[in-house]
This record gives C-alpha cells, sequence and structure tokens, in this order.
C-alpha cells in the first residue's frame, strides 16, 4: 500500500476574493514535492489597513518548504494572481515561474522592478503542450475571463487529474483572447477528473452570464449619442477587450482616444507585444489631447474602484494633466463597483455632479459584463467536466459554502477548505491532513510586515483615539524637574471645562509627580505606567476619550 498522499493546501484565496496562492503536493507525508498556483495581491482599505500598500499571502509555511518547491504556474495577469511575484519571489528560493505570453510579459515586468532576471519566468504555450514539474504534468488549458490568455491548469499526478479553474466565465465571444471551448474541455475530461477546484465567485448570480461582445454595440451607442464636450470613461486596466471597444467606439464617433493611466498602458502594451491585441485605434498623448477641441476628444482612464490616486478620482477632485471636466462632459463606469469600494465611487461621482459632468454607471447591466462564471456556468461546468469531488476556491467563506452546497446537490462531493486547511485528496474523498498556520502580510511603504505585528492596530489606534506625547525630566535626587510638558495629535483642542486640553493635561501631570512616592520615581517603568494612565484618565473627563499616549523620561546623571 502506498504511502504517498496528493495534498492541496490554500495560503490565500479561499475564504477571501483576492491574494490568491494555492500548493499542490505528491509524495509521502510531510515530504511532498509541491507546486505552486499563482502569487497574488489583495488591496487594503483605509478601515482596517490605514497606510499599507499591498497585502500578500503568509508564505511563511512555503518559504520553510521551499526545498520541496519544484515550480510556480500562473494562471493570468490580474493582480491578485500574480501581483505579488516581485515581492515574494526571492523568499520562494529559485524555482522557475512558468505562464502563457501575456502574463510572462506582466510577470517579468514586476520581477524588473525588484531587480530579479527575467529569465525565471518561462513561457508557455497552451494545451495540449505541458511542463513536469516533479510528480507533477501541468498543462495550461485555455478559458475566457476578463483579461487576456487565462487559463485553467490540468494538473496530472500519479493520483488523478486535478482541474484548477483559475478565474473564468463561459464566453464563446470575448473579442480577445481565446473563447471557451466546450469540446476541449469535454475531450480534457473525458478519462476522468479526480477533483475540479474552482472559482466560487459569483455562485450568488443566478442567470447565465454575458458575453463580452454584447457590451461592444452599447458603448458604441452611447458615445455615438453624445456629441459635446469629452466623453471620459474607465474600466479595470486589465480588460482590454472592454478597453478596446471603448476605444473602437470613440474612434468610429470622431474621437480622437488618450489613455490616462499608467496600468492601463502597461496591458496595452502588453497585449501588442505579444501580439494577441490587434486593431486597436490610434491613441494621442495627453499633450496632444489638451490642445484637442473637447467634442473631438475621448478618454479612457483608470481608477474605476475609485483609487485615490488613478486618473478618475484625479480628474474629480479638480484637474488632471491639465484637464479640467465640466458642464457638457460626459463620465461613464463600464465597470462593476467591488464590494467595499462603493464609498470612493459615490464620492467621485458626487464630486463630478457638482461641476456638472454627466455620469452613467452600469446599474442597468448594458456596459459592462463580469470575467466570472455565475451559478448556472458554475454548473455547466461541473457537468462538461463531471469530477469526482469539487473544492470551491476564489470567494468570501458564503461563497465557497453555497457553491459547495450546490456540487453537493448535484450529486458530487465537495469540501469547504478555507486558508490554511490541508486537504488530503488521495483517497475516494477528500479529508483535512492537518492545518497551516496562515495570516496576512502588509506591503508598508517598502518593508514587510506581519498583519499581527502589531504596527497597523495601533496606527488605527492612533487613528480612532489621538495620541500624546508626555516629556517628564527628572534630576538627580529623583524628583521632577520642572513642570511635564505635552505635545497633542489629533485631539481637540479644549475639553467640558472650557479649559486648554494641553494645560489640564499638564497641570494633572504636575500633580502626579508632586505626590508620587520615592520607589515609583526611581523605577522608570513604573513611572512611565503612572504618566500614561493620568493622560488617558484626565483626556476620557476631558473629552470623552483616552489617547494612545508616549512618554519620554530624561534623567539628569
Amino acid at each position: 500500500m502506498t504511502t504517498d498522499r496528493l495534498i492541496y493546501l490554500p495560503l490565500g484565496g479561499a475564504g477571501e476574493i483576492g491574494m490568491n496562492a494555492y500548493v499542490y503536493g505528491y509524495g509521502p507525508a510531510g515530504k511532498e514535492r509541491l507546486i505552486l498556483v499563482d502569487l497574488g495581491v489583495a488591496f487594503p482599505d483605509m478601515d482596517t489597513t490605514p497606510g499599507v500598500d499591498l497585502i500578500f499571502a503568509d508564505i511563511t509555511w512555503l518559504k520553510e518548504n521551499r526545498d520541496r518547491l519544484e515550480a510556480v504556474f500562473i494562471t493570468h495577469a490580474h493582480e491578485d494572481h500574480v501581483g505579488a511575484v516581485g515581492h515574494l519571489f526571492e523568499r520562494l528560493g529559485a524555482p522557475i515561474i512558468y505562464a502563457r505570453a501575456f502574463t510572462a510579459n506582466i510577470a517579468r515586468g514586476k520581477l524588473a522592478e525588484y531587480g530579479l532576471g527575467d529569465h525565471v519566468v518561462t513561457t508557455a504555450s497552451a494545451w495540449p503542450e505541458t511542463i513536469k514539474a516533479g510528480p507533477f504534468r501541468v498543462g495550461f488549458l485555455p478559458m475566457s475571463h476578463s483579461i487576456p490568455e487565462s487559463s485553467a491548469l490540468v494538473i496530472d499526478t500519479p493520483a488523478g487529474r486535478i482541474i484548477h479553474s483559475g478565474d473564468f466565465k463561459l464566453d464563446e465571444t470575448p473579442i480577445v483572447g481565446e473563447p471557451f471551448d466546450e469540446a476541449l474541455w469535454r475531450e480534457v475530461s473525458k478519462d476522468g477528473v479526480r477533483a475540479l477546484i474552482c472559482d466560487s465567485t459569483n455562485v450568488f448570480s443566478p442567470n447565465p452570464g454575458r458575453s463580452e461582445s454584447e457590451v461592444e454595440p452599447e458603448v458604441e451607442k452611447l458615445v455615438a449619442s453624445c456629441d459635446t464636450g469629452i466623453f471620459v470613461a474607465t474600466t479595470f486596466a486589465s480588460n482590454i477587450a472592454r478597453v478596446k471597444s471603448l476605444a473602437v467606439a470613440g474612434d468610429k464617433a470622431g474621437r480622437s482616444v488618450c489613455l490616462l493611466g499608467r496600468a492601463m498602458r502597461r496591458m496595452i502594451e502588453a497585449g501588442q507585444e505579444t501580439g494577441i491585441l490587434s486593431g486597436f485605434p490610434k491613441v494621442i498623448s495627453i499633450e496632444d489631447a489638451r490642445e484637442i477641441p473637447r467634442e473631438n476628444l475621448m478618454m479612457i482612464v483608470t481608477g474605476s474602484q475609485g483609487e485615490r490616486r488613478a486618473a478618475a478620482a484625479q480628474l474629480a477632485r479638480g484637474k488632471h494633466h491639465g484637464i479640467t471636466l465640466g458642464e457638457g462632459d460626459t463620465f461613464l463606469f463600464s465597470s462593476k463597483t467591488i464590494p467595499g469600494n462603493e464609498k470612493s465611487v459615490i464620492s467621485i461621482i458626487n464630486n463630478f455632479s457638482q461641476m456638472g459632468v454627466d455620469v452613467i454607471d452600469d446599474t442597468a447591466g448594458r456596459y459592462h459584463v463580469s470575467g466570472h462564471a455565475n451559478r448556472p456556468d458554475l454548473a455547466r461546468l461541473q457537468d462538461i467536466v463531471n469530477p469526482q469531488i469539487v473544492i470551491p476556491m476564489h470567494g468570501e467563506h458564503r461563497h465557497l459554502r453555497e457553491h459547495a452546497k450546490m456540487s453537493m446537490e448535484k450529486g458530487r462531493m465537495s469540501f469547504v477548505a478555507v486558508n490554511g486547511m490541508m486537504l488530503e485528496l488521495t483517497g475516494n474523498a477528500p479529508k483535512v491532513a492537518e492545518y497551516i498556520e496562515t495570516g496576512r502580510t502588509y506591503l508598508d511603504g517598502s518593508i514587510q510586515i506581519g498583519a499581527l505585528d502589531g504596527i497597523v492596530r495601533d496606527r488605527i489606534r492612533m487613528a480612532l483615539n489621538g495620541h500624546v506625547t508626555v516629556t517628564a525630566v527628572i534630576d538627580e535626587d529623583d524628583e521632577a524637574l520642572g513642570d511635564p510638558w505635552c505635545d497633542v495629535m489629533g485631539l481637540p483642542e479644549t475639553g467640558r471645562s472650557g479649559v486648554t486640553l494641553v494645560d489640564v493635561l499638564e497641570q494633572d501631570l504636575s500633580q502626579f509627580l508632586g505626590r508620587a512616592d520615592a520607589k515609583t520615581m526611581r523605577d522608570d517603568d513604573k513611572l512611565e505606567e503612572a504618566l500614561r494612565r493620568v493622560v488617558r484618565n484626565s483626556a476620557q473627563g476631558e473629552i470623552g476619550k483616552k489617547p494612545e499616549v508616549t512618554v519620554v523620561i530624561s534623567r539628569l546623571a
């Protein structure tokens, strides 16, 4: 009886949307040879991660076992699947990265930002080509999505075939990129699939998904109907099919097209460099755009999710690269607002409204279609693949659970595996092999910190409660030399007493130092804690808040 086992371990992306990182392994328990599928990022928000730039999966376990890692496979070029390769690749030792041409182009650019050579990225061809990585043989199976060359992975193991869906939709007319090929998927699945590890994002959407090609004529009609002012549209920078549809619509309407936003220009360049994007209208520079009559200009900009530094938000705040919007201009959101981004997007809409700009969103579903499979599409793919087991991934816990319920209703085994849960897939039913400690790593400026290090937690506490710095000078006889003083940040100037808050705090601190016992005055730790307590209690009485307090004690020799 063999002791080898097949394992699946999500480190990110299972129980959340974003930060995708999935490990597969085969071999003796604890000695499996490993591959990693995707290495992406999640994005911060001001409520829970203020000041943080990016969020990565905690790859500590993988780093500790990097001598067992054969290769990294990237399914597609969205940031939540490829965005962390430059930040984390060196910690994984020196495995090779496999990706298809468009994704490889993006991955090389990210590695170059960290001074890493692009030789570590190998461009893979589509199925039926396969790549040997230890006990695995892996092939890139084309699948439609909202970015070109998105691929599922066919992972052949001694314990059977796994299909890792990646992000997908069943689009047979995607404009840019490969259409969904049902015959190909049936051929790949005909000899049996042990497990389908499957995208769950839109499991709650009850209607079949719509094709990207349905958006194109609607956009063309809209742009053609606007004959005054600048027409500005925003969409996801990576959806180059949509960017192309918007650009073609502008060109047909007699408008010069300007792309505004580094990420969008980079995606279009990558599409052209790899030969998957053709027929894109000529674009003009922002300098030339400033000289063109407003009714002859179309701008396609980044910032569909309200990102503060993106072009859409900059335009909504007034002027960007010398361009201002106003009465007679039109702004189109050719995108869906991702949950959590509503406030930022609504703020932009309101700012444009105050300027007199006509804003059009996708409430009616005419100018955007999702890149993810809806519930009927998930069911259809399951029927095509007919896997023994369905393991939901890429979704919040509610998505995973609903996807598992749907799969079991269709008579298939399913299991909800969240980040850190290692499943064994060797037997007839999945089972938990062990639990791995997982979490998040924050990119804070240029430094990576752990989510549990307390740095961001302290930042949140200061944001909520304000901050007071107390300085006290103690002489050689362990007595206060003069009065202590306070510096206050993020707190009201005066409190309930009507006296300046700083004066109240300094008076209470002076009174405490005048009556403190000798033992406290000799012990810096005790004195620091006592001064902190005085400030917090005094502030609570004056302003109803207990601020964060830093105490500086200076002792004279």
